[in-house]
């Protein structure tokens, strides 16, 4: 048995645009040239009515912050990014819900206006019953995936591994996201299904084993915070989402693709990620709801 540990050498320059020119991306050059081309232009027109070195007082500034903005970087982002997603935030109302605005309730009643929450929109515009989301790039498909501990195999295990998960991630021929939560995990119901079930144990020795466990998991859920992790696979519908479970279960990953119910439920915790979410499945929007006594 090898213990020899297997190591995947990766690029760390793998998400690094290309160089196109003098050490520029087509991005920066296209910031620098177009307010280089900008200036020219106004300049061209406008020049015999300012001075020379008022336009050039003018064009220090501008250069700076074009260069800045062209080649600066901020929280890893770079620098005209980071200021598109600013001005997109600020801009963005922050209390949004669901529907349309002029039929949501008021949040804040004053008594000039009140404050209406503004719709909320998502890539996902349909759901269908079998768990098939419409998105703007196309369809989806939600796998919900277990886990496997690469670190108790050995190095040769270890290293199979890895290359039947690269296999995958080279065969894919279209966009996939892994989502790896850990969510707040509820423990009352599972106390609450333990002391219904105690009183019918055949000994009273079991009920009252059982009630502690009850008791016990509800201490723990009032002093601790405990979690629990949900991996979830989103590929395109399909041959992709075929090949994708027999690959994963290949390297013993469980894989269950998620219907309609399912996709909504993951939806809903995902919008409200602090709190519990509530257990079972959820109605799929524009489905009936059919109570059956």
């Amino acid at each position: 048995m090898s213990d020899e540990t297997p190591r995947a050498a990766v690029p760390a320059d793998i998400g690094t645009p290309d160089r196109v020119a003098w050490g520029l991306t087509f991005r920066q050059l296209a910031i620098i040239g177009g307010v280089a081309f900008a200036g020219w232009t106004l300049y061209s027109t406008l020049g015999h009515l300012v001075p020379g070195v008022v336009w050039l007082i003018a064009a220090i500034p501008v250069g700076g912050v074009t260069v800045a903005v062209a080649l600066g970087r901020r929280d890893g982002l770079p620098l005209d990014v980071w200021l598109r997603h600013g001005l997109m935030l600020r801009r963005t109302p922050a209390v949004q819900a669901p529907g349309r605005p002029d039929r949501g309730p008021a949040l804040v009643a004053t008594a000039d206006k009140p404050v209406v929450p503004a719709p909320l929109r998502t890539p996902v515009t349909a759901i269908a019953a079998d768990g098939t989301l419409t998105v703007d790039s196309g369809a989806r498909q939600v796998i919900a995936c277990g886990t496997t501990n690469i670190a108790l195999r050995t190095g040769t295990e270890q290293a199979a591994l890895l290359d039947g998960f690269g296999r995958w991630l080279n065969a894919l021929t279209s966009p996939a996201q892994i989502v790896v939560a850990a969510q707040r995990h509820d423990l009352t119901p599972y106390a609450q299904a333990v002391h219904a079930g105690a009183a019918r144990l055949p000994h009273p020795a079991l009920g009252a084993a059982a009630d502690a466990y009850a008791a016990f998991l509800l201490e723990l859920d009032a002093t601790r915070d405990p979690l629990r992790r949900q991996v979830l696979a989103v590929v395109p519908t399909g041959h992709v989402r075929d090949s994708t479970t027999r690959a994963l279960s290949a390297l013993g990953v469980t894989t269950q693709p998620l219907d309609g119910p399912a996709v909504t439920a993951a939806l809903a915790a995902a919008v409200d990620p602090f709190d519990p979410p509530v257990p079972g499945r959820r109605a799929v929007p524009g489905t009936p709801i059919t109570v059956t006594s």
